[in-house]
């Protein structure tokens, strides 16, 4: 049987949000089979819990956030990316602000805190939402076009083409293709970062966004070139930024997808859009499970390596 899985014992982290900039407590905790990945406010007079579902997000203004009884948590991207790359089933967030924290702006400390916690395998079968129709959602014509599509495929991988026409952006990898089942989510997708624009901050600071923004959680960018001293982690790293940021955005989901997901200038928005057009249509999913582990997508079956 292919089983879910939680982590073995608690972890903890401090940071600041991205958009906030406030600190933030986060307390990962194991939870039982089939109770999926749930957010918790501890900082509320009563604390609330906010299930991870499609239809809980609230807004997709520069990050996922989802609202539960009037209380919310945001930028939920990076560490949805990290469960679903090591193969997370069900876990306890608790939180101590509406932000999670960006630590380094990439997956990877969130890689870090849940492989420390240990991988646990548990009792009951690991549930896929496979696709069996085609699914894409489109907007706009011409030079702001952009989509996202879900198609058939034993497995899960992504193909994802930026066009930020940036010249520091455009000397890079513009498409990235990434395959859940046969590549290294840990090596190669977690440890790219975020990225900003140095000409857009003012405007996203007067919205109350990148309040906690800096080189050492971004990549920063003036009109013509990157700003941090210590350069790109990765010679595509905007383009895989979006496959890390696509894998949290889909896996909200609630349940891994057996699908081949491929996008063109996509974001928090239209992904989310994909999914609950996804759930408009139930004849074009299914849930499933493998009693027999052989059955299931290559790879899936493997507990994640640590780089």
């Amino acid at each position: 049987m292919l089983a879910q899985r939680t982590i073995k014992t608690l972890t903890r982290a401090v940071g600041v949000g991205l958009h906030s900039g406030q600190r933030v407590e986060l307390t990962l905790r194991p939870a039982a089979e089939n109770t999926g990945i749930v957010f918790r406010r501890i900082d509320l007079p009563e604390p609330v819990d906010i299930p991870v579902a499609a239809e809980t997000v609230v807004d997709t203004r520069m990050a996922s956030t989802l609202g539960r009884d009037g209380a919310k948590v945001s930028t939920i991207e990076h560490i949805m990316s990290a469960c679903a790359g090591l193969g997370i089933d069900n876990l306890h967030i608790d939180i101590t602000a509406e932000e999670i924290p960006i630590l380094d702006g990439s997956a990877a400390s969130f890689v870090y805190l849940l492989q420390n916690a240990g991988i646990a395998v548990q009792a009951a079968p690991k549930q896929f939402v496979r696709v069996k129709k085609p699914v894409e959602v489109r907007e706009n014509d011409g030079k702001q076009e952009k989509w996202a599509r879900l198609v058939p495929y034993h497995g899960f991988k992504l193909q994802f083409q930026i066009d930020f026409r940036h010249p520091a952006v455009d000397s890079t990898g513009q498409t990235v293709e990434f395959d859940m089942g046969t590549d290294n989510y840990s090596r190669d997708i977690a440890r790219a970062r975020t990225f900003g624009f140095t000409k857009d901050v003012e405007m996203m600071r007067s919205l109350g966004l990148a309040r906690g923004g800096g080189f050492d959680n971004a990549i920063v960018l003036d009109d013509y070139k990157v700003l941090n001293a210590d350069g790109l982690r990765y010679e595509d790293e905007f383009a895989k930024h979006k496959i890390l940021d696509a894998i949290g955005d889909l896996y909200i989901l609630g349940k891994p997808l057996l699908a081949a997901y491929s996008a063109y200038r996509s974001g928090h928005g239209m992904n989310n859009l994909l999914l609950r057009e996804l759930l408009r249509h139930p004849e074009a999913w299914e849930v499933v499970s493998f009693d027999d582990e052989k059955a299931a997508p290559q790879g899936f079956g493997r507990l994640a390596t640590i780089w």
